[in-house]
């Protein structure tokens, strides 16, 4: 099942935010707490084996990544998490510039590509997702190989995206990493004149393969989830990766870090490790369709693109911790 992505970050009162979904039945404390920005219906069937893997009890508390993150900030040294299991980068890249993760052992770093790991080695991702444009080959022939080209006058009208979606918003912060916020605002304003808002990603992807739309911003799993429900044969859109570097073939990750000051380093260690052994690596693959990102493991997803190959954009996945700035530009012209 889909996980929620659609989520748009407020205000940070996170003390009420946190569900505490408890993987042990036992009076005594875990030996370790997660704070986990992906949901429980994608993160729970691992849990028991994680047990198994860590040798001790594991409790998790499921929310929003950049709200669990504010979370960790406001109990600093009193937190109860060992562990942060992050949607985002950004929301690591937060607690990195805090200071708030313990470094990584290198063996465990060296399992991930430094592209889609910590600058500061106190986080690493787990798993990746690329942004595409989705297209209906009915419509278009063939597709632009820029998101600057969305904001040219042919494409008036014809165009999907999710401005509340954390994904897009994601994309967004990077655009403004990589060509500046004046460039970006410009862009922004001339998307919103160009596109239609959908709430939801899947919503997009509906739009491009009915030809409402001809052309959708979404991440790259939301089509082959289709596929695979459907069959390809039944899926009318297509998508295209981005060359380039172009600032729309963003690869963001899902990534986790200790959380420092924490007593549970040595459980949470072995977390960190199960998380990137080739059984969860491929859990997520297949659960997610989103890439693999632990050394030598490979997506068996028909048809897509190994993450070697991708041509994203050259960006310390640490700094998209700025969604705050973000969501203010997204209001200054309009989109929220």
């Amino acid at each position: 099942m889909r996980r929620p992505l659609a989520r748009t970050v407020t205000a940070l009162t996170a003390a009420a935010l946190l569900l505490p979904a408890l993987a042990a039945c036992s009076s005594e404390p875990a030996g370790l707490v997660i704070y986990s920005g992906r949901n429980e219906n994608l993160v729970g069937p691992l849990i028991e084996k994680m047990e198994k893997s860590v040798g001790t009890t594991i409790e998790v508390r499921y929310g929003d990544s950049a709200e669990l993150s504010a979370q960790l900030l406001e109990e600093g040294d009193k937190t109860e998490a060992g562990l942060f299991l992050s949607q985002d980068a950004g929301a690591l890249g937060a607690l990195s510039n805090e200071g708030r993760l313990t470094p990584l052992p290198q063996a465990t770093l060296d399992k991930v590509d430094p592209a889609y790991r910590s600058a500061a080695d106190d986080w690493a991702g787990v798993s990746g997702r690329a942004r595409v444009l989705a297209y209906n080959p009915k419509k278009v022939a063939t597709p632009p190989d820029s998101v600057h080209d969305l904001v040219k006058p042919e494409w008036k009208g014809k165009i999907a995206y999710a401005p509340t979606n954390a994904s897009f918003q994601a994309f967004v912060t990077g655009m403004r990493v990589l060509e500046g916020d004046d460039t970006t605002r410009t862009w922004l304003k001339g998307l919103k004149a160009n596109a239609e808002p959908y709430e939801k990603n899947n919503e997009v992807l509906e739009a491009v393969d009915s030809g409402k739309a001809s052309l959708g911003l979404l991440n790259h799993y939301y089509w082959y989830e289709k596929v695979a429900e459907e069959g390809k044969d039944k899926v009318k859109a297509r998508i295209h990766f981005l060359p380039g570097g172009d600032p729309g073939a963003l690869v963001n990750v899902a990534g986790v870090g200790i959380v420092k000051s924490s007593e549970q380093n040595k459980y949470a260690r072995k977390a960190v490790d199960f998380l990137l052994s080739e059984e969860a690596q491929h859990y997520f693959a297949d659960e997610t369709k989103e890439y693999p990102l632990a050394s030598g493991v490979k997506s068996k997803t028909e048809d897509l693109p190994p993450l070697e190959s991708l041509q994203a954009p050259r960006i310390d996945l640490g700094k998209l911790d700025s969604l705050k700035d973000t969501l203010a530009m997204l209001q200054d012209v309009g989109m929220v």
